[in-house]
């Protein structure tokens, strides 16, 4: 449990013979904007971290922010989280490595929240949030990127405000600090509607970012949150989708390679008995596991995947473990660590398939369309990994290198991955049949697709399938 405290004038000023560098550089940092404000309210875990608390950020210094009323920049509370990088560099949380790389993760969180008209004290639920935030870091070891976004899929303040989702990008004011025991960044943590998530998903989060800093309502340029904001950024300029996202996703491609979701496929090349068979990974059965290899791949797959290269690669097979060292792109929200392509194990026999079907839930049949037209259209990949599983199936074009299914076997098996090459031809008659999938207004399932010529067959079923798989 949390307790609010203001921090000590001498702590805060780094006058303890024994504060820590860390702490002491953030706090710099923090001096330099408030200098004003020696003694901010802090959220502190009662139990640190280090000695079995449940709350990995030690403090979250709580500052009234007057804004800049010269940019039309309204006044609001900005928190600053102390955890994430290594405060003590004793190897209490964090693995000290040196000062020249990062700092534990290599950054820290912020909000900047509205404040409200005869607000005195900043609200505290900011501080649980960002704790959530961290806690993902901590247990998935997956780092955050500026652009990335969260899927909460609940308002941030577990009110009824249309705010339930997140984007992050770099802190507007606070500068990277170099700290004895390596590099800080500050990722600042927007509050977004479920309609703006989605834009970010279907094309990228710097772009949605970039758009709500030119509408003050929606944050203005310092992108601060507003809980009461019942309007999106389409709502208050409806030309934006088509203008801005829409022209994006069709000139410059999406930035999402990859989903967790509600998928499986079967193998109709093979009888059911058949001990090979993918009907092994499917709905009602046991699923077959990914090896540890195969799992290690998960993280290096999707930077790969993200970064905008002429030609997409899937990366080679390689037994070094990843490090702690922030990625150049982003690593995919809430999400990340299970919206990877998977690199199989080179022992793993390869099959090709003559015919398959796909089974995704609604949420993740909307996608294809985006997979199709953002991704395989610029010559990129995409990839649905399960949520109940190992199963994963990943939709390749031609362009992209490493890819074990082919144009002359276009659907391949490495245990229970699924790669699918499709020609841009054939993409381009997938999103004329799909069309109706584009619309936000519910589709009635089940529904099925069928290309008898390419062997292929899509199923968007119903959630109840995937989540009661024997009835």
């Amino acid at each position: 449990m949390d307790e609010v405290r203001p921090t000590s004038g001498a702590q805060a000023h780094g006058l303890v013979p024994l504060f820590p560098p860390g702490l002491q550089a953030i706090y710099g940092e923090c001096r330099r904007l408030y200098p004003e404000q020696a003694n901010p309210l802090q959220v502190t875990a009662i139990v640190k971290y280090w000695l079995g608390g449940p709350d990995p950020l030690d403090y979250i210094s709580m500052y009234r922010s007057t804004g800049c009323p010269a940019q039309d920049i309204q006044e609001h509370w900005h928190y600053v989280s102390f955890g994430l990088s290594d405060l003590y560099g004793d190897n209490r949380v964090h693995e000290f490595t040196g000062a020249d790389g990062p700092s534990g993760f290599g950054f820290e969180l912020t909000f900047r929240l509205k404040r409200e008209t005869g607000e005195t004290a900043p609200p505290t639920w900011p501080a649980e949030l960002m704790q959530g935030l961290a806690r993902y870091v901590f247990q998935s070891e997956n780092t955050f990127c500026s652009g990335d976004h969260i899927s909460w899929h609940s308002p941030l303040d577990n009110s009824e405000s249309r705010i339930q989702h997140m984007l992050l990008t770099e802190d507007p004011q606070m500068q990277p600090v170099q700290t004895p025991f390596g590099a800080v960044s500050f990722l600042q943590i927007v509050g977004v509607c479920t309609e703006e998530l989605q834009a970010a998903q279907q094309w990228n989060g710097q772009g949605i970012l970039e758009l709500m800093r030119g509408v003050r309502v929606a944050g203005g340029p310092w992108l601060i949150t507003d809980m009461r904001r019942g309007e999106t950024i389409f709502d208050i300029d409806p030309h934006l989708q088509q203008e801005r996202v829409d022209q994006g996703i069709e000139t410059e491609g999406s930035n999402l390679s990859g989903v967790s979701a509600k998928c499986v496929w079967d193998d109709l090349s093979r009888p059911p008995e058949d001990e090979e068979d993918s009907r092994s990974i499917c709905i009602g059965s046991q699923p077959r596991r990914l090896s540890e290899k195969d799992t290690e791949q998960i993280r290096e797959t999707l930077r790969k995947g993200l970064e905008f290269n002429t030609k997409a690669a899937l990366p080679p097979i390689s037994s070094q473990r990843q490090s702690h060292e922030r990625p150049q792109s982003r690593k995919d929200s809430l999400e990340s660590e299970s919206s990877a392509a998977i690199v199989p194990h080179e022992l793993v026999r390869t099959r090709q398939l003559e015919s398959v079907h796909l089974k995704f839930n609604q949420e993740s049949g909307t996608l294809l369309p985006l997979c199709l037209r953002g991704r395989l259209l610029h010559g990129r990949h995409f990839t649905y990994k399960s949520i109940n599983g190992d199963t994963a199936i990943t939709f390749v074009s031609t362009g992209v290198e490493g890819a074990f299914a082919t144009e002359e076997h276009p659907y391949a098996a490495h245990g229970p991955w699924l790669q699918i090459l499709l020609t841009e031809e054939f993409v381009e008659q997938m999103l004329g049949d799909l069309q109706e999938l584009n619309t936000r207004e519910e589709t009635k399932l089940p529904k099925e697709y069928s290309w008898p010529e390419k062997k292929l067959t899509i199923s968007v079923l119903p959630d109840s399938v995937f989540d009661n798989p024997l009835q």
